[in-house]
């Protein structure tokens, strides 16, 4: 008998994205309005995907059903 198979948390799958190495990215925060009061280079900054810390990595790893 298989065990029981885990269903991907959707909020969970459309926040982060897993790279082909494994690794998990999140986009920027303030990202969303307001833009206009931000310096250029960090609304540029803030378009850049950011990697997610491995601790924390393994348990939405684990929430997206891999």
């Amino acid at each position: 008998m298989p065990k029981n198979k885990i269903k991907t948390r959707k909020a969970v799958a459309k926040r982060f994205k897993l790279t082909k190495g494994g690794k998990l990215m999140r986009r920027g925060a303030q990202n969303r309005h307001l833009k206009a009061n931000r310096s250029k280079r960090n609304a540029r900054r803030s378009k850049v995907l950011k990697e997610i810390p491995h601790n924390v990595a393994k348990k939405l790893i684990r929430l997206l059903g891999k």
